[in-house]
């Protein structure tokens, strides 16, 4: 075999840049999975599928409740518990074990919580006392949603003291960085908002203002990681969870201004048809870049391609097809079809099915099989 020669996919590639050394540049997209136990610890299953990817050129994991106050759903997993900790440093070690690379993603439900969804009972806080309209889901049925409680200063500056712990926890567990989740509708796309971000104090009013929870955020956590293990994902323009923002520019803008210098490891960017965030921001901003479709389109390789190619991307996020294809870098540079999305069913259910049962592609004979590639 010739390394010198140039892949096929430009997915395949390796990159290199702040801290990052990348086997190739398909990032697996943080999914939401709920295969935790109730008390928000990993179970072995979830150290079996993380390994399965490793293949991934970065695995950013499912969304990981940073305290209590954050949790959105039961089982799902959290980092503000030692024993989560020690939960966490089995998958991590599986997937290092495997040759891959694992960054936690930090993901606080601001409004999206619900009481019935909390081990404390307690209730959710937001920028500001803005209720979904919708039903939330619990463990047993749909439920109304919940005004939230208006965060003060002091609960402000507490929250974020407690998602800087959760990245020094998830140093402990054995991560190699960790990613705020500042995108679709979550606690720091909340205050980017306009209509969940009622304030008239320094976290509200004109752009900067609202960026400043996100800034004060990731500043914190840079402190308490270091820049080079800290990302931030932001979803300009997405109206998950009916979050509406008129002209996100302005917003998007002061905030990469702020955050630009730091040196982060990577900012994980959601594009959108209304509002072209890699378009306007890409030329904002200096570091490494992950790109993504957004929610508007699957991403299929060509559509990933096209990130890197017209985009601006560095790196680009795929998603749902790693669900059902464990092996997707494999079957790449392979040229083998990827397997058909898996059913939706599966995504939130507790037990193995639908989540570590996607078998790899079978190989060619006389080569390895997609998973070893892979790995």
């Amino acid at each position: 075999m010739n390394d010198d020669r140039v892949p096929a996919s430009p997915l395949l590639a390796p990159y290199t840049a702040a801290g990052l050394r990348l086997p190739n540049r398909i990032v697996m997209a943080p999914m939401t999975r709920l295969r935790a136990d109730t008390a928000g610890v990993p179970t072995p299953i979830m150290a079996t599928y993380y390994a399965q990817r490793a293949g991934a050129g970065l695995i950013v994991s499912e969304g990981i409740a940073p305290s209590e106050r954050g949790v959105q759903y039961l089982n799902e997993p959290g980092l503000h518990t030692e024993e989560q900790v020690a939960g966490w440093r089995t998958v991590t070690d599986a997937v290092h074990a495997a040759g891959g690379r694992i960054f936690a993603q930090l993901m606080h439900a601001g409004r999206n919580g619900h009481p019935a969804n909390r081990r404390d009972g307690g209730h959710p806080e937001a920028p500001s006392a803005v209720a979904l309209t919708g039903r939330v889901h619990t463990l047993t049925a749909k439920a109304d949603a919940v005004v939230p409680h208006a965060m003060t200063t002091a609960e402000v500056r507490s929250t974020i003291a407690d998602i800087a712990a959760a990245a020094r926890a998830a140093m402990r567990a054995g991560f190699d960085g960790v990613e705020i989740h500042g995108a679709n509708s979550y606690l720091p796309h909340q205050f980017l908002a306009d209509n969940t971000n009622l304030r008239d104090d320094a976290y509200g009013g004109p752009p900067a203002r609202r960026a400043r929870f996100a800034i004060e955020l990731t500043e914190a956590v840079a402190d308490a990681v270091g820049a080079g293990r800290t990302a931030l994902r932001l979803s300009p323009g997405n109206p998950e969870n009916e979050i509406v923002e008129a002209d996100p520019a302005p917003v998007y803008r002061a905030l990469l201004a702020a955050l630009d210098p730091l040196g982060l490891a990577y900012l994980h960017l959601t594009d959108d048809p209304v509002y072209p965030a890699l378009a306007d921001l890409r030329p904002r901003w200096s570091g490494t870049l992950v790109g993504n479709t957004g929610e508007h389109e699957v991403t299929g390789q060509g559509s990933a391609e096209r990130l890197l190619r017209e985009k601006g991307a560095d790196l680009v996020s795929i998603g749902r097809a790693f669900i059902s294809n464990p092996d997707l870098p494999a079957r790449i540079a392979s040229g083998t079809r990827w397997a058909p999305p898996a059913g939706h069913e599966s995504h939130y259910s507790t037990g193995p099915e639908g989540y570590i049962d996607f078998p790899p592609a079978a190989a060619p004979e006389g080569e390895p099989a997609a998973e070893a590639v892979a790995r």
